[in-house]
């Protein structure tokens, strides 16, 4: 051979091998030459398919017994009895987990080392489900105004105008389940915060909102999927309140539920197939004319009516709109610092006694902070948004007595030294918790530049009167950190170089000629 293949390299080649890809194919995945592939393919048994010849004939020096490509049957294969046979229970448990004949076929090679053409297993699941009765399938019948439907789906290729290239979009889909009238966004990228502005845009353009929302467990809406109890995303749990509305998760792996919106993307996707657009807004005004033309005006299989004409008849149906738009906001978990704040964007906001070293949940926008109980969601706290550095904290959350964690920071300061102890003290005394931080500051220049320097810098302002950690930073920042002393032991004094001077320069009295 060639080249030698780590062990873990050779079985992967071998097992691409075995599932009839091509040289070329396998080159590009795994990085190994063709040449060194075929060897170790021919070495282990499994057949070489030439370029150009899948599924029209059979791989050069085939393994006996064994098959390895599409359309290409196993030599040992009994006509009458197939070499599917012995996996039958795990082609039958395959097909009730809804797996097709690809997946089944691949998990055979991977997994119980089959030795059979994809041809054959998928001759052997046609005669499996011939002998099934066909499942009868529920129509899902929903009164006006009641429920509707979304999803994503794959939409038209877009150029993207930061890359100038074209870019595959996002396609939203929102079906009424009553009249079947559907709503349609294209997007580049998707958020909860967008998959929730999809939704209120889906409202106010149907004009009005459904009291159902049925949708996929994806993670823009669904958090923790649960047959019984989800996670919403909060964000889009309030964003459906805002509207009246409620979202109802369907089962992993249950797109029946919502098959109607499950039609509504593929019928948009059709109209979309092949198409190129320059711009987002460009692709967007065309699929509006379409649904206009095409999906409004369309005859229902189902209803055998226009959706036009049922979506008249459904629109009273529909919850009124609220007067103003969702206010969107932001959401995380924080801690509890020790001065009994939480900090949002630099800014400190207080919570009741009790919460100092606990997270909590916290949701905040452009002009209020509110800060939740993890364990219920109730409201703790809502404060007003507050500049950079600024604290926001109630007074009857301020404690009556002294924390024992600030007496043993206080306690430190006075170790360090007294002017350092006398201001940490002052800045308690006028901040209260809001001073803990800045204690915490200057304790901790006094790392940085040494406790003399430190305590020099408190003793300047407290005779200056600025009762501040800015002013100890900044004059610590500002002063000379080298200072030379006037009398050292290792600089002689000048005299002493004066008269090395002298003594060198001066010329000797006695000089022979």
């Amino acid at each position: 051979m060639s080249n030698v293949l780590s062990e873990a390299k050779r079985q992967q080649v071998i097992a691409l091998g075995r599932l009839g890809w091509p040289l070329r194919r396998i080159e590009q995945e795994t990085g190994v030459r063709r040449e060194t592939a075929s060897a170790y393919l021919k070495a282990a048994g499994v057949g070489v398919r030439p370029p150009g010849a899948w599924g029209r004939r059979a791989p050069a020096k085939p393994a006996n017994e064994v098959t390895t490509g599409f359309g290409v049957e196993s030599k040992a294969e009994n006509p009458k009895r197939s070499v599917c046979e012995p996996f039958r229970e795990a082609i039958e448990l395959g097909l009730s987990r809804g797996r097709d004949a690809t997946a089944i076929w691949q998990d055979l090679v991977a997994e119980s080392g089959f030795g059979g053409g994809y041809q054959t297993v998928k001759r052997f699941v046609r005669k499996l489900r011939g002998k099934q009765p066909p499942q009868p399938r529920a129509v899902i019948r929903t009164a006006p105004g009641e429920e509707s439907q979304v999803d994503y789906g794959t939409g038209a290729m877009v150029r993207d105008p930061q890359t100038r290239k074209y870019r595959r979009t996002r396609l939203f889909v929102m079906v009424l389940g009553c009249s079947r009238k559907a709503v349609r966004f294209l997007t580049f990228r998707s958020s909860s915060r967008i998959w929730s502005e999809l939704h209120e845009k889906a409202f106010r353009r149907l004009g009005g909102a459904t009291r159902v929302v049925v949708l996929d467990n994806l993670r823009e809406g669904v958090l923790v999927p649960d047959i019984y109890d989800p996670t919403l995303n909060p964000l889009y749990r309030d964003v459906l309140a805002h509207y009246g509305a409620v979202a109802l998760p369907c089962r992993i792996k249950d797109p029946d539920r919502k098959g109607k919106v499950e039609s509504g993307v593929g019928h948009a996707q059709r109209a979309l197939k092949g198409k190129r657009f320059e711009s987002l807004e460009q692709a967007q005004a065309y699929l509006d004319r379409w649904e206009a033309s095409c999906a409004d005006t369309r005859i229902h299989g189902t209803t055998k009516r226009q959706v036009a004409a049922m979506f008249v008849e459904e629109k009273p149906a529909l919850l009124p709109l609220p007067l103003e738009p969702f206010r969107y906001y932001q959401h995380g978990k924080r801690g509890v610092n020790l001065d009994g704040c939480i900090e949002v964007a630099a800014a400190y906001y207080g919570l009741p006694p009790g919460w100092i070293g606990r997270e909590v949940n916290v949701q905040w926008d452009e002009l209020y902070v509110r800060i939740l109980d993890p364990k219920n969601g109730l409201l703790l706290r809502e404060h007003v948004r507050q500049k950079r550095g600024w604290y926001r904290i109630k007074r009857e959350d301020r404690p009556q007595h002294m924390p024992l964690q600030v007496s043993q920071l206080l306690w430190r300061a006075g170790r360090a030294g007294s002017h350092i102890s006398t201001l940490c003290h002052l800045i308690y005394s006028q901040l209260g918790e809001a001073g803990i931080r800045r204690i915490l500051g200057v304790l901790s220049l006094a790392k940085k530049f040494g406790t003399a320097a430190v305590e020099d810098a408190c003793a300047a302002a407290l005779e200056m009167g600025v009762h501040e950690y800015r002013f100890v930073r900044r004059y610590l920042e500002r002063a000379p950190q080298l200072t030379l002393r006037q009398v050292d032991p290792l600089i002689r004094e000048l005299v002493h170089y004066r008269d090395l001077i002298n003594l060198r320069t001066q010329e000797p009295e006695d000089e022979p000629h």
